[in-house]
């Protein structure tokens, strides 16, 4: 029987201190800098944060709302974690982008799984490995992740999500490998229910019944585990809100999370996201980057017992092994369903840091070749940059070739590239563990010197231009002016101008679905009304859209201009006649037909 980790002596327990301390401010480094230095990023980010931003200041923390309309589609723990930073005074001096508070649960969650991954191999260390050293690569090996320094960094609920799953799943092994608070991982498992729904408790449920058959210990892992019992407890912490959220919304609320935000996403493909069914052996491939050919040797290392006819191993050291469950529970379960998208791998990534750096010590010498040679690569790949960074062509950024080559962060980027190659071959001299390292140490400083800078022309080129032309909507708007944004749309133009906005697309049909929307639909925050002489509507619009029919042909006063973006005022009276011209040829509104993610 498998017994709790021995008391660690004072200087171990000096020893973990120091990893854990080091894992912090790795991860302060990682996902704080300059958090709220930029805007919130469309499309999805603005969303997240004005339904947070409102639940604060309505007092409302039931059921999230955006835009005048309830938003069904996440469970509230994402919310309720930034409404609780948009609740905190001063606002405008600390959280002047709104970025802070709304990007602080994800940037924390990730910190929170760095460190639960390098506290459980610090306390149980697996055979063969440099403790602390191993702990603090397989943070690094997860927080590194291009997945993972993205979503870690923006406002929406996949990196809280992310979180909670991976330390309901550690205390789960962690209980299995002799820790005795069995219920913590039922507990966590409840958050993480509240986080993104039931798709928590599949992951979960899919992991155990994978790993418990290749460890060959099912009665072992219920014993300890106690699932019935714990499933009650996951279902105490997260029942209630889905029961509260059922009497007060009903029905709309049942037929938009559960029918179409689950299991629709499931079985029918949504948004147009198709992809093949191997879209995620590409993705497993880029998402580990440089250290996949690490994470495919761990991979192959903890699978190799799954012939033997003998149990696979003790519990305290079958971390590697449930590893691979972890992720191929990931990997089995997005396959099968016909929505995918590259942040549905996200929850494998802290699997894929274990495998990572639990590889990296004995690792063979292909694998460290190919990891060495793939970071080569990008260091040739960033000193190349002036060739290639011209021939991006970006619609709404004309100019980031340019601005990105003017930055002057290229030559750190493939600087600290190359120091990382000659660290680690410098390393493979004494171990695997300290060339990795070695590898990971320079690309940590990649986020400050090169990935934030990078960051901050895109949100110059992108997104300042919506919030410098929601500040106009706020100056020119007058009392009870409805405002519409049509062509390319974006949420924070809602968030920054604290209005609702109508959003319409560039074809026609947009047009009259605009002008009908104004005359009969109401929401919290717009009351219809008829196109009365002398009414009128705020019209936000790109330049493309502009030189389109039928919105060219609208007469209209420009009040301002920003990038591609155009403010305009439009006569009521001149919009519905464009419409009914448009009505004679044939077109038809459909903006009340079900369109479950309206803006």
């Amino acid at each position: 029987m498998s017994q709790a980790p021995e008391a660690p002596s004072p200087v171990a327990r000096s020893l973990r201190l120091w990893v854990l301390a080091a894992t912090t401010l790795l991860g302060v480094v990682i996902f704080l800098w300059r958090l709220g230095s930029s805007g919130l990023v469309d499309e999805t980010p603005p969303l997240f944060a004005a339904a947070a931003r409102a639940m604060a200041e309505s007092g409302d923390w039931l059921i999230p709302r955006v835009n005048g309309l309830p938003r069904y589609d996440k469970p509230p723990l994402v919310y309720w974690a930034m409404g609780f930073f948009y609740v905190l005074p001063g606002q405008e001096h600390w959280n002047p982008l709104g970025t802070w508070a709304a990007r602080l649960p994800s940037a924390l969650a990730s910190i929170s799984v760095m460190l639960g991954l390098a506290q459980t191999l610090l306390r149980w260390p697996q055979q063969g490995q440099r403790q602390a050293l191993t702990a603090l690569a397989a943070a690094l090996a997860f927080a590194l992740s291009p997945l993972v320094l993205l979503w870690g960094r923006i406002a929406v609920s996949d990196a809280l999500f992310s979180g909670c799953l991976a330390w309901s799943l550690l205390l789960s092994w962690r209980t299995y490998a002799g820790a005795r608070r069995w219920w913590a991982c039922w507990l966590v498992l409840g958050l993480a229910v509240l986080a993104k729904g039931p798709v928590a408790l599949i992951l979960f449920g899919l992991t155990l019944a994978l790993f418990g058959g290749l460890q060959r210990d099912w009665r072992g892992l219920v014993r300890k585990l106690k699932p019935l019992r714990g499933l009650l407890i996951t279902a105490l912490v997260a029942l209630p809100w889905y029961g509260l959220a059922v009497v007060v919304e009903g029905e709309a609320f049942v037929a938009s999370f559960f029918g179409y935000h689950n299991l629709q996403r499931f079985t029918v493909v949504v948004n147009h996201h198709l992809q093949p069914w191997w879209f995620f052996g590409p993705v497993l491939v880029i998402a580990s980057l440089p250290f996949t050919p690490l994470l495919l040797l761990g991979l192959a290392q903890a699978l190799a017992c799954w012939r033997r006819p003998v149990q696979a191993g003790p519990p305290a050291l079958s971390l590697q092994r449930f590893a691979a469950c972890w992720l191929l529970a990931v990997l089995l379960f997005f396959t099968l369903a016909a929505t995918k998208l590259p942040s549905y791998w996200i929850p494998a990534t802290p699997a894929a840091g274990l495998l990572v750096a639990l590889a990296a010590p004995q690792a063979k010498r292909w694998a460290w070749g190919a990891t060495v040679a793939l970071a080569g690569v990008f260091c040739l790949a960033w000193a190349a940059a002036p060739s290639w960074l011209p021939l991006i062509h970006e619609p709404e950024m004309p100019a980031l070739a340019q601005e990105l080559l003017a930055a002057g962060w290229l030559p750190w980027a493939s600087g600290l590239y190359g120091l990382a190659v000659g660290l680690a071959l410098l390393g493979l001299r004494r171990d695997g563990a300290i060339a990795l390292l070695g590898l990971q140490l320079p690309l940590v400083a990649f986020v400050p010197l090169a990935l934030m800078p990078a960051w901050q022309v895109g949100d110059q080129l992108r997104g300042l231009p919506v919030r410098q032309m929601a500040q106009q909507v706020l100056r020119q708007r007058g009392p009870q002016e409805p405002l519409a944004m049509v062509g390319i749309m974006k949420p924070s133009l809602h968030y920054y101008g604290r209005q609702v906005v109508l959003y319409e697309g560039a074809e026609p049909v947009g047009l009259i679905n605009l002008a009908d929307r104004l005359a009969r639909e109401g929401r919290q925050g717009l009351v219809p009304s008829a196109a009365a002489p002398g009414s009128t509507v705020l019209l936000v619009i790109d330049q493309g859209t502009a030189a389109r029919l039928p919105w060219r042909a609208v007469p209209h006063q420009q009040l301002a201009s920003q990038g591609l973006y155009r403010l305009w005022r439009i006569q009521r009276t001149d919009l519905q006649g464009q419409a009914e011209l448009l009505l004679q040829g044939g077109q038809r509104p459909d903006w009340d037909l079900p369109r479950p993610e309206r803006y």
